[in-house]
């Protein structure tokens, strides 16, 4: 414990210093102001930071700013410190947002944002628009709050994302890049607002993090690889889900991903990992879900290989071959019967699959939890409630 005390300290000092010695590039001394749209003045902020050698902090001072969509590009010659105190706006009007991110960072090597403050999607009119729950194929993606492109080595942490118009924050391509005491915030009928979406990207943390949306609160897309998720508090929102995989050719394996110590309360999903049926071929391996409390989850635990939300899939199975996941130390109430599902595809059973410790309490008038098992066969270790996989599987 000393150590690890120690390091965290000797981590902070660091930080610290880094900080005081970056040259400082303040949007108000590029004629931005509280109160007025700051976009043109960021942008000049930017522009200035990433060409300046050695380490670059563009600030936005407390206050609240609107902000119309922005890219910062790079490569950057140094690293880069984006520190946000003040509240800064999007447009409320999601016509005036014309690609699908609101504020991007794209193709940086060292990237920090952080400072307290928050991004506000406004995305109330938004909402009132997005069709995609009936023409999935064919509606207009809306845009993301932030979205991080090709970032190595990145560190965001303390800011908020509140009523994002689409997904809240969304890593592609991403290398050792961890998002830490993160706050994201919309309410639970806002569609498609994942809280955190990780997708092709390696070596990504997510810890220490509060999220409450309308859709996954931590979604992972193919291609993602080494992937801790911890400590995450989640809800409302749709759980913490691996997937949909398979939708798409060419789709990158998912491997390595551990979620640990997270409490979900009140979602429409616990740990889930969810494929398209009639898929591409795909493959997820090394999975676990470790030490996850339950508070009045429905389907706590659901392993879904005929993810079908639109009712009009093909009916023929996935080809996403699902292998190594772990469930264990998952705990607490469920709002359904069947406490866990394990559904996997009988063109590419499902192997490898351990059940641990598991204890979720149904407390609804249908009698007690139950589970349900298809084309699996998974090892136990401790002790399950409900029963899981009995009577034998179908």
């Amino acid at each position: 414990m000393g150590s690890k005390l120690n390091l965290h300290i000797i981590f902070l000092l660091f930080f610290t210093l880094y900080v005081v010695q970056a040259q400082d590039f303040d949007v108000t001394k590029y004629g931005g102001a509280a109160g007025a749209d700051i976009t043109q003045a960021l942008l000049n902020a930017w522009k200035d930071a990433c060409a300046a050698t050695g380490t670059a902090q563009v600030i936005i001072p407390k206050g609240t700013y609107t902000l119309n969509e922005v890219k910062f590009l790079g490569p950057c010659k140094g690293e880069i410190i984006f520190r946000v105190e003040g509240l800064v706006q999007a447009p409320p009007d999601p016509a005036a947002i014309k690609s699908d991110a609101w504020v991007v960072f794209e193709t940086i090597t060292g990237l920090t944002v952080f400072g307290g403050g928050t991004f506000d999607g406004q995305g109330q009119k938004a909402w009132t628009v997005n069709d995609c729950s009936m023409h999935f194929d064919t509606c207009r993606i809306l845009p993301t709050n932030v979205r991080f492109n090709f970032i190595t080595n990145g560190f965001i942490h303390d800011i908020t994302s509140l009523n994002s118009k689409m997904f809240n924050l969304f890593l592609l391509g991403g290398n050792n890049v961890t998002f830490q005491h993160i706050t994201v915030t919309a309410p639970a009928n806002s569609l498609n607002t994942d809280g955190i979406h990780i997708g092709r990207s390696t070596g990504v943390k997510i810890l220490d993090t509060t999220i409450g949306t309308g859709d996954d609160c931590v979604s992972v897309g193919d291609g993602t690889k080494d992937l801790t998720v911890s400590k995450v508090t989640c809800g409302p929102g749709h759980g913490i889900s691996i997937g949909s995989l398979g939708k798409y050719d060419n789709e990158g394996p998912v491997a390595g991903v551990h979620v640990s110590d997270c409490t979900l309360t009140n979602t429409d999903n616990g740990v889930r990992i969810k494929t398209w049926p009639n898929s591409k071929p795909g493959s997820a391996s090394d999975i676990s879900f470790t030490g996850i409390t339950m508070n009045n989850v429905s389907n706590p635990i659901i392993l879904d290989q005929n993810y079908c939300p639109h009712a009009i899939c093909d009916k023929q199975p996935s080809r996403v071959k699902v292998s190594g996941v772990k469930f264990d130390n998952i705990k607490g109430t469920s709002a359904t019967q069947q406490c866990v599902i394990l559904s996997c595809s009988p063109a590419v059973p499902c192997e490898n699959v351990e059940i641990g410790e598991i204890n979720l309490v149904y407390n609804g008038p249908l009698g007690p939890g139950n589970s349900t098992c298809l084309n699996v066969k998974p090892t136990f270790t401790g002790h399950q409630v409900p029963p899981v996989c009995t009577p034998p599987q179908a």
